[in-house]
């Protein structure tokens, strides 16, 4: 399916990267109403993690019921994330719904290439955009923000395509000035780990499964029920699997105490992991992108 970009309105100017750096959280937080209330009505793709969160938040303050919440439903996202967004869009007022995506049908999508993430959010907007078109909503935007320029996203193509707006990137907000404002207006994510989904824990031309996906699901649950809060686990192997677990690198000595060692050993065996291992260099974002530098993107 060809991607047809929606209508843009254009908003205020964006705030320019020197000032940008100089500008509070406040002022930027004004720009983005200021933006959000040159649309007539918006579709937020909102997975409920700290940006799109927030986003959610602000367009529904400025635009009440013509900002439509949609979350993405599909095996690659956590369950834990569904009864968060859920939970804020009762809580804060949203106008929200949930649709099936289908990412893991599509082949491409499951040989998992370095831009699996392309495919995924090609599905995404291919579903969004549908929507609008079909109800008349004028633009769709995603919670993408200003740091995340400089980091490896091929979704970000997707979102180009389909004429997708990042209203929080458009207006210089920093993931740190997010949690900030999310901490004012009283949202729990603030303080939330980063999150992403999870097929990202498998590496690249690693074949992505629903098996896989929910090994490492109840794996990261097991890890939180244990008190663990910031926590990945890397699904390595097909027939003879590891888990690679990486932890905050002020969480990794509870991780190695013999006792609880032994309790994330037996535990991450009981889903079917044949070897479970901690990564002492501890958890860092993207990790799995260090590979690319052996395969061309």
């Amino acid at each position: 399916m060809s991607a047809v970009p929606l209508a843009q309105t254009p908003g205020p100017p964006a705030v320019a990267a020197g000032q940008g750096q100089a500008a509070s959280a406040g002022v930027k937080d004004a720009a983005l109403r200021r933006l959000l209330d040159g649309f007539q009505s918006i579709i937020i793709a909102y997975s409920g993690g700290v940006d799109s969160a927030y986003l959610a938040y602000a367009a529904t303050a400025v635009l009440a019921e013509r900002a439509l919440c949609i979350t993405a439903d599909s095996p690659s996202y956590p369950d834990r994330h569904r009864q968060l967004a859920l939970r804020l869009a009762a809580d804060f007022g949203f106008h929200h719904e949930i649709i099936r995506t289908a990412e893991l049908e599509r082949p491409e999508y499951r040989a998992n290439p370095a831009n699996r993430c392309y495919f995924c959010k090609h599905e995404l907007y291919t579903h969004l955009s549908t929507l609008a078109r079909a109800r008349g909503i004028e633009a769709i935007a995603d919670g993408s923000n200003a740091d995340d320029r400089g980091d490896y996203r091929p979704g970000r193509q997707a979102a180009r395509e389909f004429g997708v707006r990042s209203p929080l990137d458009e207006v210089g907000l920093t993931k740190a000035e997010i949690r900030e404002l999310s901490r004012r207006a009283g949202l729990p994510t603030w303080n939330e780990p980063a999150s992403a989904c999870l097929s990202s824990r498998i590496p690249y031309f690693s074949q992505v499964t629903d098996e896989k996906l929910r090994m490492i699901e109840g794996a990261e649950a097991v890890l939180r029920e244990l008190g663990f809060r910031v926590c990945r686990v890397r699904h390595h192997g097909d027939k003879e699997t590891l888990a690679r677990i990486e932890l905050a690198l002020d969480e990794l000595p509870r991780a190695l105490e013999p006792g609880m060692a032994a309790a994330i050993d037996a535990q991450l065996r009981a889903i079917g992991y044949q070897h479970v291992t901690i990564d002492l260099r501890g958890y860092r974002l993207g990790s799995l992108n260090d590979a690319l530098r052996l395969h061309p993107v």
